[in-house]
C-alpha cells in the first residue's frame, strides 16, 4: 500500500484537474451543495479514477520483492499470490507456481476486460 498510494494519488489528482473547469462554478451558481458537487465531479472523472484503481492493483500484484521484504511472506497472513509463485518455484514446485501464475494472469485479463467494457459504455 505504501508503494502504490503515491501513484494512485497522482492519477486521482490528474483526473480531478482534468475535469471541466466550468463544472464547479456552474453548479455553485445553480445552488448545488458540496455533496452534489462531489458526485458530479466523480461522475465526470469515473473512468480515469477506475483506471487509477486498476493501475494500483496492477502495481500491487507486481511488487514481489517489496512484498517479501516488508510482509515476510508468512502463509495465511502476509503471503500474496506473487510471493507464493516465487516461493513455489524456488522450492522446485513448478507446477504449483505455473498454476498460480496462470490464475494471476486470468485475474489480470478479467480486470482488463471489465475495464474495457466500462470504457466502451462511455
Amino acid at each position: 500500500a505504501i508503494l502504490i498510494f503515491p501513484i494512485m494519488m497522482n492519477l486521482a489528482i490528474a483526473a480531478v484537474t482534468a475535469a471541466d473547469p466550468r463544472l464547479v462554478p456552474t453548479l455553485k451558481s445553480l445552488g448545488a451543495k458540496s455533496t452534489t458537487l462531489t458526485i458530479q465531479v466523480a461522475k465526470q472523472t469515473r473512468f480515469i479514477m477506475l483506471a487509477a484503481i486498476i493501475t494500483g492493483f496492477g502495481r500491487a500484484i507486481g511488487e514481489v520483492g517489496a512484498a517479501m521484504m516488508v510482509g515476510g511472506n508468512i502463509e495465511g497472513y502476509t503471503r500474496t499470490m506473487t510471493t507464493a509463485i516465487a516461493l513455489e518455484t524456488s522450492k522446485g514446485e513448478f507446477e504449483t507456481g505455473l498454476a498460480l501464475g496462470l490464475l494471476l494472469l486470468a485475474i489480470a485479463f478479467l480486470i482488463n476486460f471489465i475495464l474495457s467494457c466500462l470504457q466502451q459504455q462511455k
